[in-house]
């Protein structure tokens, strides 16, 4: 698919344990699903303590779906007070702009595993 405007991958990064639920958040908003992935930061000791006023927990989940844009918009609005960084998820978003996508089966189609 090509069109440049069209999708956004939002990156959301949460304390470990909250990943369902912000998933449950981009669903509510017109998401179909997401991936949680398992992190660790790396931010230093003097850090971990408080990143520009957050507190910061090491153990993550980072959560990513790819959703039109303005689903991307519906999310990104919802998330700063229901899992932002004034609740327990401490979570923060970014998105990227997603300008060609294909599937895994298309690519190996014609190949022997």
């Amino acid at each position: 698919m090509d069109n440049p405007s069209a999708m956004k991958a939002l990156f959301i990064i949460a304390n470990a344990g909250f990943g369902d639920s912000v998933v449950d958040i981009a669903r509510t908003c017109g998401a179909r699903g997401a991936t949680i992935i398992n992190a660790r930061g790396t931010a230093n000791a003097s850090m971990k303590k408080s990143l520009l006023g957050i507190g910061y927990d090491p153990e993550k989940e980072i959560i990513i779906t790819l959703v039109t844009d303005d689903v991307a918009s519906k999310i990104m609005e919802a998330l700063p007070e229901q899992a932002g960084v004034n609740t327990p998820a401490n979570g923060l978003c970014f998105s990227m702009p997603v300008n060609h996508t294909t599937t895994i089966n298309k690519l190996y189609l014609n190949t022997e595993i």
